[in-house]
Formats: structure tokens, C-alpha cells, sequence
């Protein structure tokens, strides 16, 4: 039997909490020891409890407690005395044939366990063999680790790659939270502005509007928060399993690697993260209608840009009449958009097959029957439309187009326009939430938008002006004569680059128009 000496020294090596020796021994500032793990999960259970906030973190054996959450640091010296009483207790149990431990025998035969039970997956004796385990498959505690150890490697590696994605992902949380928080800030900037114009008629839809915003913020922010946080946890969980692996392959016993290899809980992936979307539709909405007041009923002092000098829009009753003041003279307000003319040219990549390009990809033509582009250069659009190769994502543009005749229709959208064709329509531009077009028919002009046609009695002309004013949210037709003026505008938040694109009926052709 092992001396009182021995004992007593055992004892003192021993941890308070999970009484067993010291795995990885730390020191606290108060000067007792506990395993890392031990502290570590104790801590954890504080930090959980409603009473932490006051008392903080506790030493479990003097009480002493700490503002901050001590850093844990391997004791090198106990640790090594550690090693020692272990290959101590070993040696005399080899040597001196002292008394087995318990933990060595069998709880239910009391005799030495000598095999370890795949089917069972426990360590077993003797008597388990005979009477229980007979026909199980059973092998030494050394071939079990051998294939168990490497399984616990790769184990490992999964939980490294595990957390590194997790890490990318979280990174890219960060910056679509900081993409949240700049497209929430900008969007209040725009929506004061606008509402600034209205003065004390639309003080109350302004900050309704602004409310709703933070609202939309804070619903969009709070789950990206969950998702952090759930991740973080999934994180320091991987942290955990992976250092309790480390301390199980260096772990000299087998019966005891194979015992605590059974506790050790399974990997278990995170969900996959949901896309967060920031809703502005109903802000939108608002804009909408708010924007014909601004284009047709206020002064042209303050407009965002000049409505049409003598057709003047429906005033309805609830809306604020504000009689139109002095007009700049059409060629001074060209003069206006043309400072912000800019050239554009046609994608070939995204031609219909029937549309011929031309004139330096400046000018498209429709020509039924005949295909005027390769098969292998798809995708392109089925619709008979094209893109301009130039995008817009900030500032103010303006470009002008001819066409030959009626049935052309010209806009902008996103470069999510799909390239199929809706069923029972023959263009896609202004049927859904990205895009804006105006149709032009032989009778009238139709303004579209999310499948939904506005018609406009105005005369028809074959040179059209465009202004995109992508800051304000603003994108207007202008009908081009002996005179300039205003078809239809557009008022609402855009969020993507922004690209002209065309449709094209039979025979049609649309040129754009360069200036130097």
C-alpha cells in the first residue's frame, strides 16, 4: 500500500471541483489552483446566475472575488508534479502489486477490466466476456485507441475548418451590418430632405416614415445579432471540444482516454444562416405619392427637376395645391439637363437574337425572321430588349434616344431583370420591383412599375430625354420638341446600379444620341 506521505501529497494535487488530479493546472491571483476547464465552466455557470453583475467572478474555495475575469495560465510546476504522482501511482501499482484502484475494476464483477466492447462501447472484465459480452466484438484497449485516436484527429481538423468558416461568416455578418447601418443612415438623410420640401403640411408622415425606417433597422440588426451570437456560441463550443481533445490524445492512460472518450459530445453544425432583408416597400410607397406634389404642384424653386411648362397633373383634394411659379424657358432648362449628358452604348452580350446592333453599338434594330447574333453567346434576353453596357449606382445622369415609331419600350432596372419572357407580355421592363419603364403606344404613353401600368394622355414625340437622379430616388421622361417637357417621373429608393435598357416591337429601331 502507498505511504501516508504519498497520500497526502496525492491529496494536495487534487482538484476542489471535479476532486480528481489536476489536468492542465492554473493559478488564480489568490493563489489556488483548479483545473482550467474546472474554472472555466465554473465561471461560465456564474456569468449565467442573476446575481453575478454584483458579485463577479468567485474564487470556488476562499470566496475572493475579482472585478475582471482573470487570464488563466498553465503552472508549469504543478503540472510536472502532476506528471510525477501520475507515473508514481503507476509504477507502484506495476511494481508493489498494491491495491487496484476502483476505477480499474469492474463495477459490476469487481475484477480487473481488461477489454474494451465495441457493441456495448465500454471497458469490460472477465466475467463480462463469459456472461454478457460473449458474442460482441471485443478488442485491446490499445487497437480501440489506435482506431479511436485517429478518429478523434480528424475530429479535430473538421472542428478547425468548422470554426474557420464560421469565423468568414461572422466577418461578413460584421459588414453586412455595417452595409444595414449605411443604407438605414442615407435612407433617413433622403426621406428628411424630401420631407423638408412639404413643411408643416407632411411633418407628421415625415417622421412616421423616419420611424418606420429605425423600426425596419432594428428588426434587420436585431437578428443579425442573434445570428452572431449563435455562432460566437457554436464557436466557443468547437473551442472547448477541441481543447478536450487535445487533452485526451495526451492523456498516457487508455482505459481512462477511452472512458472520457465517451463523454465527449458529437460536433454538431450551426444552421444555415437566413438572408436578412432590409424591407423599404412601404417607405416607397409613401414617396410615390408624395412625389407628384413635388414634381407637379410645387414652384420650380424648389422642385427636384422643372415640370411640364403647361400640362399640369391632376390635384387631388387631400394633396396641398401650391400654384406654379416662374418657369425657366425650355432652352435654358435643356440647357440644365444636358450638363449632365452622358454617352451610352448597347451590351451586344445581352441582345435579343433578333435585335441588330450598329453605328458602334449605338444603335439597335429589330428585323423579324432573321437571327443576328451566335447561339453560343447566350445568355441574352428572350424578350426583344438589350442593356446599355453603362450602370449607375450615385449622381445625376441624362441621356437622350430616338426611335423610329410607336411600340418601343425604354427604362432602367437592375441587372436582376430575368432574361425570360413573363407570360402574356412581351417585354419584362417595369414588371417588377426593379425595373421602371415607359411604354410608347400609338395613342398614349404607359409609366410600369411592379406589373402595374399608369396611362398618361400626352403627346407622342420620337425624341425622348431621360434623367436619372440616382440620390434622389428620382427618374423622369421628357418629351423632346420644340419644346421640353415632362412625361412621367418616377420617386423611389434604389438601392442596386441602376442600367437603361430597351424593348423593340417588329421593324422598330432606336438610336442613342452621343454629343461630344
Amino acid at each position: 500500500m502507498a505511504s501516508p506521505t504519498s497520500k497526502s501529497l496525492e491529496e494536495k494535487l487534487v482538484c476542489s471541483i471535479c476532486l480528481e488530479l489536476f489536468r492542465v493546472p492554473v493559478t488564480l491571483p489568490c493563489g489556488h489552483n483548479f483545473c482550467k476547464l474546472c474554472i472555466s465552466n465554473h465561471w461560465q455557470k456564474q456569468e449565467q446566475e442573476l446575481a453575478w453583475a454584483e458579485s463577479g467572478y468567485t474564487c470556488p474555495q476562499c470566496r475572493r472575488g475579482f472585478n475582471q475575469r482573470p487570464e488563466l495560465e498553465k503552472n508549469v510546476t504543478l503540472c510536472s508534479v502532476v506528471e510525477l504522482a501520475r507515473d508514481g501511482v503507476a509504477w507502484v501499482l506495476d511494481t508493489e502489486r498494491c491495491e487496484v484502484a476502483r476505477s480499474d475494476l469492474c463495477p459490476q464483477h469487481g475484477r480487473l477490466l481488461e477489454l474494451y466492447c465495441k457493441d456495448e462501447q465500454r471497458c469490460i472484465c472477465c466475467v463480462c466476456t463469459v456472461w454478457q459480452c460473449q458474442r460482441h466484438q471485443r478488442v485491446l484497449f490499445e487497437e480501440e485507441r489506435s482506431k479511436q485516436q485517429g478518429l478523434l484527429k480528424e475530429s479535430m481538423e473538421k472542428a478547425r475548418e468548422e470554426s474557420e468558416r464560421i469565423k468568414q461568416v461572422m466577418k461578413e455578418l460584421e459588414e453586412q451590418t455595417l452595409s444595414i447601418k449605411d443604407s438605414s443612415e442615407g435612407l433617413k438623410s433622403v426621406i428628411l430632405s424630401k420631407f423638408a420640401l412639404l413643411k408643416k403640411a407632411l411633418e407628421d408622415c415625415q417622421w412616421q416614415t423616419v420611424a418606420k425606417i429605425e423600426q425596419e433597422q432594428a428588426v434587420a440588426l436585431g437578428r443579425m445579432r442573434e445570428e452572431w451570437n449563435r455562432l460566437k456560441d457554436h464557436l466557443d463550443s468547437l473551442s472547448q471540444h477541441r481543447e478536450t481533445a487535445q487533452q485526451l490524445l495526451a492523456c498516457p492512460n487508455n482505459r481512462t482516454f477511452l472512458q472520457e472518450l465517451s463523454l465527449l459530445p458529437s460536433l454538431e453544425s450551426p444552421k444555415a444562416l437566413l438572408p436578412v432583408e432590409f424591407d423599404v416597400k412601404p417607405i416607397t410607397e409613401i414617396l410615390t405619392n408624395i412625389s407628384r406634389l413635388l414634381l407637379e404642384d410645387l414652384p420650380r424653386s424648389v422642385a427636384p427637376k422643372a415640370p411640364d411648362p403647361v400640362v399640369q397633373g391632376p390635384v387631388h383634394p387631400q394633396e396641398m395645391v401650391v400654384k406654379v411659379a416662374a418657369h425657366l424657358p425650355d432652352c435654358q432648362f435643356q440647357a440644365e439637363l444636358l450638363k449632365d449628358h452622358c454617352n451610352l452604348t448597347f451590351d451586344p452580350k445581352t441582345a435579343n437574337k433578333y435585335l441588330e446592333l450598329s453605328k458602334g453599338n449605338r444603335k439597335a434594330r429589330h428585323r423579324p425572321g432573321t437571327t443576328c447574333r451566335h447561339q453560343e453567346q447566350r445568355p441574352c434576353f428572350e424578350p426583344w430588349q438589350v442593356l446599355c453596357t453603362q450602370g449607375y449606382s450615385h449622381g445625376h445622369h441624362y441621356w437622350e434616344v430616338k426611335i423610329s415609331n410607336h411600340s418601343v419600350v425604354l427604362g432602367v432596372t437592375y441587372c436582376s431583370l430575368p432574361w425570360e419572357r413573363k407570360q402574356g407580355h412581351k417585354f419584362n421592363i417595369g414588371l417588377d420591383e426593379g425595373s421602371w419603364g415607359l411604354q410608347v403606344r400609338e395613342d398614349c404613353y404607359l409609366a410600369w412599375h411592379k406589373g402595374q401600368p399608369e396611362k398618361i394622355e400626352k403627346q407622342l414625340c420620337r425624341s425622348l430625354g431621360v434623367s436619372l437622379d440616382y440620390d434622389k430616388g428620382l427618374l423622369s421622361f421628357y418629351g423632346l420638341g420644340e419644346r421640353t417637357w415632362l412625361i412621367h417621373s418616377f420617386h423611389d429608393v434604389f438601392t442596386k446600379p441602376l442600367y437603361p435598357v430597351f424593348w423593340l416591337c417588329e421593324g422598330r429601331e432606336v438610336e442613342l444620341c452621343w454629343r461630344d
